[in-house]
């Protein structure tokens, strides 16, 4: 059932981010139980609850934590949780009475997870915003592009789900482990611009060694290296090409045949013009599934780029089980994946459940808190 099997935690309902992070700690064994308010004012997911994926392997219930019951409600489970994490802008859990010196009252050991585009701290901390805002302040999105073009928005993916969900995740996972040594939980501020910014340390090395240009399309991880880039194919799809080593750089130039160029000269950027306009040149003449075959084994970091209606069936995907069918919904697998505890869908997403008591029940609240839960429902 997963690596974190025996972990509970109290996920207080948002979009994106700690959907995400949700969903990777469910999927990997913790009791999850999510809380949802009652009514979305402006829903950002209009389909149907099946399809909104994020919210798999684990429960919703709808509590009110504008009143009394919903509040003390959230409390009690705090003192049986090991983290709860939110998405609010600073300062609105503690105008609800569920900040985290409320929430760690009753349990010191608590990891209390805090996810915002801005942190808790600073100019912007409560200010709206979203990933493209994020992305941009921390230099990510102004980095990416073609050459002489705009900068082009790499899906909520550096933001949201890296720099939001997956650091958060880290962050309370750490905390977690900290806290069975110390017996003292902590605050996690998971920023999705400081998580964006962290992704491009990399990059900040490169420029701090002369070796990256603030030019969008001119750098050798930004589409600017002919040798690391997509081609297109006589049949009007594309090829990822990506030998940065000289070993592998060598190998697609003999088996494309062009002699007339000196592998030698891969970083000399005075050449990266021609070359672009060579491989392009030959790469259109095959279409995409025939340089597949021509490709295959041929140890150049070659491989097709597919839509997303072709990765499932991909022979690689397929044999690792990459994504996986959930109520008739491909998705992708839970990862990471670990030898011995493997993690698991636990259950298909799905909108908010009834059945309150058997939820926290199931989800491992105490005896107290389920005996004053049936009174109120008697009441």
């Amino acid at each position: 059932m997963g690596p974190l099997k025996g972990f509970k935690i109290i996920e207080i309902a948002g979009i994106g981010p700690g959907q995400f992070a949700g969903m990777l700690l469910a999927d990997m064994g913790a009791s999850v139980v999510r809380i949802e308010r009652p009514v979305h004012d402006e829903p950002i997911f209009a389909a149907h609850a099946r399809f909104n994926l994020m919210n798999r392997s684990r429960p919703a219930v709808a509590v009110n934590l504008k009143t009394a019951q919903g509040r003390q409600l959230v409390l009690d489970l705090c003192a049986d949780a090991d983290a709860l994490f939110e998405g609010f802008r600073p300062g609105v859990m503690e105008r609800l009475g569920l900040g985290p010196d409320a929430c760690m009252q009753s349990n010191p050991k608590l990891v209390y997870g805090r996810m915002t585009g801005w942190g808790q701290q600073g100019p912007l901390a409560g200010t709206v915003g979203h990933d493209a805002n994020f992305i941009g302040l921390a230099g990510v999105y102004g980095a990416i592009g073609e050459k002489n073009g705009d900068p082009v928005y790499p899906l909520n993916l550096v933001g949201d789900m890296g720099g939001g969900g997956a650091y958060l995740v880290i962050g309370l996972l750490a905390a977690m482990l900290e806290a069975a040594k110390s017996g003292a939980g902590q605050v996690v501020d998971a920023a999705m611009i400081d998580g964006a910014a962290s992704q491009m340390t990399s990059i900040w090395g490169f420029r701090a060694a002369g070796e990256w240009r603030d030019e969008r399309g001119n750098n050798i991880l930004d589409g600017g290296a002919p040798f690391y880039t997509a081609y297109r194919t006589r049949d009007g799809l594309h090829m990822a090409v990506g030998p940065i080593e000289n070993r592998f750089y060598r190998n697609l130039l003999d088996v494309l045949g062009l002699d007339d160029i000196d592998p030698a000269r891969q970083h000399d950027r005075s050449q990266w013009p021609h070359v672009r306009r060579r491989l392009q040149a030959v790469f259109e003449t095959r279409t995409r599934d025939e340089w597949c075959e021509l490709l295959k084994d041929t140890q150049t970091c070659c491989t097709p780029i597919l839509s997303m209606e072709e990765v499932a069936a991909h022979p690689h995907n397929a044999r690792r089980g990459t994504f996986i069918d959930v109520d008739g919904i491909t998705q992708p697998a839970p990862a990471p994946r670990f030898s011995r505890t493997a993690p698991e869908v636990g259950s298909a997403a799905g909108g908010v459940r009834k059945d309150l008591r058997q939820v926290l029940q199931d989800w491992g609240a105490s005896i107290e808190t389920l005996a004053k839960l049936r009174g109120e429902e008697q009441a």
